[in-house]
């Protein structure tokens, strides 16, 4: 049996506000919030603007940019001007009658001439600007840039050096259990090295997706795809720390990609570059020295909780379970307790099935690998008890 509905009771409550009330009450509420934002825009800091330019690539973009916009402005006023005008002018209520016409061929040519006209006049500083971004001849030094999920990688080609640049801000601050620092997410723990006063041109390409290296202050934002080359070039004319970030979305941890460039004196560059050759033989001889020795599990294991914390947790999380299906669980996972030699394969050479693992053979050194692995497949529950050693490493390098 269906129970009917009471009828709609058309009664006003006797409680509720008069509709003069509420239209007084939005007025009072529109004209508070106006107030606010007066004050704060009055305590704000006006940075609406661009970085400022430390190129003079940079310095021609900010400057067409301006030159667009007040085009764009300037458009705006006049065309607004005429149309408030004869709104006001020939309305209906003045007695006006709207013309009925097919065509005004004047009209038709001005409207189609002007157009023509400021686009051309915008076109001739465009072109100067894009010649000037892509004239990549004769660098002073050639820094090739490689983006992977999610670090960046440089080598100078003529120095004969390189490094891996990745995010060094604590994950205590990525999950919000300390304070922030000044530059959170845009701090690294090696930056580009460039000298002042000299042409840098940089190689861009990418091991895995698409990545893009950006930085504003340069003018630069040239993207990293696989399989392809693309270049541009700056002139870095202060010394300072500039930052930047990967502008394309390239992953989950798109946002923790960033780009940080120091620039020096072509004399501190200098030393630098001696520096980096010294640091390289030495990195050498300790990875060579290491292949013949063996280290006990708690050795690998201290070791490898360090290596983890760089270069897994991202992916694999703290404890070791993963975001699946996208990274599977190292805890009691499969890739981790199964025979050691398979771990060793996928970690060392990468394994292109889905979900996808990258190669770490180039990134990290035997000891650093035997390590990592050593403590995954000792800890997160895991008790193999298996130890592998730099030799085991070198030995999976060579095929062997």
């Amino acid at each position: 049996m269906v129970t009917p509905r009471p009828p709609l009771s058309l009664e006003v409550n006797p409680q509720m506000p008069k509709p003069a009330a509420i239209g007084k009450g939005i007025w009072q509420s529109l004209l508070g919030a106006m107030l606010c934002c007066a004050a704060d825009f009055a305590h704000a800091e006006w940075a609406y603007t661009l970085q400022p330019p430390q190129t003079s690539t940079a310095r021609q973009i900010i400057a067409l940019h301006s030159e667009v916009n007040w085009v764009c402005f300037a458009i705006c006023v006049i065309v607004f001007a005429v149309m408030f005008y004869s709104i006001a002018r020939y309305r209906r209520s003045r007695g006006h009658q709207a013309k009925q016409f097919t065509d005004n061929k004047p009209l038709v040519l001005t409207w189609t001439i002007v157009p023509v006209l400021i686009v051309i006049g915008l076109a001739i500083p465009a072109t100067a600007t894009l010649k000037a971004i892509r004239d990549t001849s004769d660098p002073d030094v050639t820094i090739k840039i490689t983006g992977y999920q999610w670090k960046w990688r440089y080598d100078y080609l003529k120095e004969d050096i390189g490094f891996y640049s990745d995010l060094s801000t604590p994950q205590e601050q990525i999950h919000n259990r300390t304070p922030k620092g000044e530059y959170y997410l845009l701090e690294v723990d090696h930056p580009l090295v460039v000298p002042t006063g000299r042409k840098i041109r940089i190689l861009t390409t990418a091991n895995d997706v698409i990545h893009s290296w950006w930085v504003p202050a340069f003018g630069v934002k040239q993207d990293a795809i696989p399989g392809f080359v693309r270049d541009s070039w700056f002139r870095v004319e202060r010394p300072g720390v500039y930052r930047g970030q990967c502008a394309e979305l390239c992953g989950k941890d798109h946002g923790f990609m960033p780009v940080v460039v120091r620039a020096v004196s072509p004399e501190d560059y200098a030393a630098w570059t001696a520096d980096q050759r010294a640091a390289k033989q030495a990195a050498a001889g300790a990875n060579a020295a290491a292949a013949g020795k063996s280290f006990t599990l708690a050795e690998l294991k201290a070791s490898g909780e360090k290596v983890y914390a760089h270069t897994c947790i991202a992916c694999h999380q703290v404890n070791g379970q993963g975001t699946p299906p996208a990274f599977p669980a190292l805890a009691h996972g499969k890739v981790a307790t199964g025979p050691v030699a398979g771990t060793i394969a996928i970690v060392v050479n990468g394994s292109g099935k889905n979900p996808a693992m990258i190669a770490w053979k180039s990134q990290l050194s035997d000891l650093e690998l035997a390590s990592v692995i050593t403590y995954v497949r000792n800890s997160f529950g895991n008790d193999s008890g298996d130890l592998v050693q730099p030799g085991d490493i070198a030995a999976a390098r060579n095929g062997r």
